[in-house]
């Protein structure tokens, strides 16, 4: 996929071409970390809620 930056010279061009992917893949972890990190404190206070209630009577 070949699109042309404008303003770009050669070594900028460069540069962005090789770190590009590993600023994708550090972006796509630190979104997934954050994602798990709401879920498991989302689920933690579900559960704590549940079991305070008496529903999770059992655990």
């Amino acid at each position: 996929m070949n699109v042309p930056l404008p303003n770009l010279s050669a070594g900028q061009r460069e540069t962005l071409e090789k770190y590009l992917p590993l600023l994708l893949i550090v972006a796509v972890g630190w979104l997934a970390a954050r994602g798990l990190r709401k879920s498991f404190w989302s689920l933690f206070g579900m559960f704590w809620a549940l079991r305070a209630s008496g529903l999770l009577h059992w655990l």
